[in-house]
C-alpha cells in the first residue's frame, strides 16, 4: 500500500514538474534579487527566506521592503497589502471547483496560490492515471520552493559577494511590465490592461506620483465590478 501510494506521487511530481520550469527560471531570478535587496537593507539571509517561506507574496514583498526601511506605518501598510493582493480573491473563487474534495492538500493550496501556479492550475489537466489532488500539490509546491530557494541564495550571495545593487529593484517594475505585455497580446485579457492604464492615469493626473498607488487600485477595483457583467 505504501509503495503504490509513493509510486503515485512520484507520478504526480513527474508530470507536474516539467510545467513548472517556466516558474523556475522567473522566480530563481526574481527571488534572487529580493533577497540580494533585502541584504542589502540590513535584513540578512535568515530573515529573507522567512519572509518569503510565510508571505510568499512576491510584488508585496519587493513593496515591503520600502515599508520596513521608512517610518512605520501599519494602516497604509495593510491597505497596500489589501490592494496588492486584492487578486487573490478572484483566483480563490474561481479555483473552488478544481480544489473541491481534496482534503487537507487545499489548505496548501490555498496558500500557495500565487499568479504563475495560478495560470498552471486554471489551465492544466493531470495526465491519466496522475491523481488530480497530487498534480496540483506538486505543482504548487514546487513554485513556492523556487521562490524560497531563490529568495536564500540571493540573500547568501548578497552577503559574500560585493556588487553594486543600484536598478536591482527595477525587477519589480520589470515583472510587471512583462505581465502588462503577456495581457496586451491576449485579445481576451486586453481590456483589462486597457482599464488599468486609464485609471492609473487619471488617478497621477489628480494625486500626483508619491500618492497614486492605493487610490488607482481602488479606482480599477471600482470600475471593474461596475462593468463586470458587460466586461
Amino acid at each position: 500500500m505504501e509503495e503504490s501510494r509513493s509510486g503515485s506521487l512520484r507520478q504526480a511530481a513527474a508530470a507536474a514538474f516539467p510545467l513548472t520550469i517556466p516558474v523556475f527560471t522567473g522566480f530563481l531570478v526574481l527571488g534572487m534579487a529580493y533577497g540580494v535587496l533585502m541584504q542589502t537593507n540590513g535584513y540578512g539571509a535568515f530573515w529573507s527566506t522567512l519572509m518569503s517561506a510565510v508571505a510568499f507574496c512576491g510584488s508585496m514583498q519587493f513593496a515591503a521592503i520600502t515599508l520596513l526601511t521608512s517610518a512605520f506605518d501599519p494602516v497604509a501598510a495593510l491597505l497596500l497589502s489589501i490592494m496588492v493582493n486584492a487578486r487573490h480573491l478572484f483566483y480563490g473563487i474561481s479555483m473552488l471547483g478544481k480544489y473541491k474534495g481534496l482534503g487537507r492538500k487545499r489548505f496548501f493550496l490555498i496558500f500557495g496560490l500565487c499568479d504563475e501556479t495560478f495560470s498552471i492550475a486554471s489551465t492544466a489537466q493531470p495526465p491519466e492515471g496522475v491523481d488530480r489532488g497530487s498534480f496540483y500539490f506538486f505543482v504548487t509546491l514546487f513554485d513556492y520552493l523556487y521562490w524560497v530557494g531563490g529568495t536564500l541564495l540571493g540573500g547568501l550571495l548578497g552577503s559574500v559577494i560585493p556588487f553594486s545593487t543600484e536598478g536591482l529593484d527595477f525587477a519589480l517594475t520589470a515583472l510587471f511590465v512583462v505581465l502588462f505585455l503577456g495581457q496586451l497580446e491576449n485579445a481576451g485579457s486586453r481590456i483589462y490592461g486597457l482599464i488599468g492604464t486609464v485609471c492609473s492615469l487619471a488617478v497621477l493626473l489628480l494625486v500626483g506620483a508619491d500618492n497614486m498607488v492605493i487610490p488607482s487600485m481602488i479606482v480599477i477595483l471600482i470600475v471593474l465590478l461596475i462593468g463586470r457583467k458587460r466586461i
